[in-house]
């Protein structure tokens, strides 16, 4: 296989690890009340502290209006809540309440234990050069969107 195909073989196998990966951290949210949006949301509030809904989808990258309604059903489960932005009187902060936090804690420290599992037989190497060959990809191909 030339290179331009197995880097299109590349590009096009991203589709079915994001499903497979969806699909066991759906599989692991089973019963805590978690979906795989409001994990998601979860997790950058852990990572990175209190946000607003623009900084949300900006970390996402998905529009701001459907983080808006991701970050509505944590509200109304009580996994986040609002605080004031000391930047912006109308906009508010999202932050983590004790349970969001210890929810999203649990959920991460599941998904960390498997990753290590299946992820023992592979070569530390071969990882890092592939977040490398990725994240280039991701430059590259995003500033070809910005070129047209």
């Amino acid at each position: 296989m030339n290179d331009a195909k197995q880097l299109y073989t590349l590009l096009w196998m991203s589709r079915p690890l994001m499903q497979a990966t969806e699909a066991v951290v759906e599989s692991g949210l089973e019963g805590t009340g978690l979906t795989v949006r409001t994990r998601a949301v979860l997790e950058i509030l852990l990572a990175n502290g209190a946000a607003t809904v623009p900084e949300l989808a900006n970390k996402l990258e998905i529009k701001r209006q459907y983080v808006q309604l991701m970050v509505n059903e944590t509200l109304a489960e009580g996994l986040t809540s609002k605080q004031p932005n000391p930047r912006h009187k109308r906009s508010t902060m999202i932050a983590l309440t004790e349970k969001g936090r210890a929810l999203v804690e649990a959920a991460v420290g599941r998904e960390m234990a498997l990753v290590s599992s299946i992820g023992a037989e592979v070569d530390p190497g071969d990882v890092e050069a592939a977040l490398k060959v990725v994240t280039s990809l991701i430059e590259k191909l995003k500033s070809e969107i910005g070129d047209t």
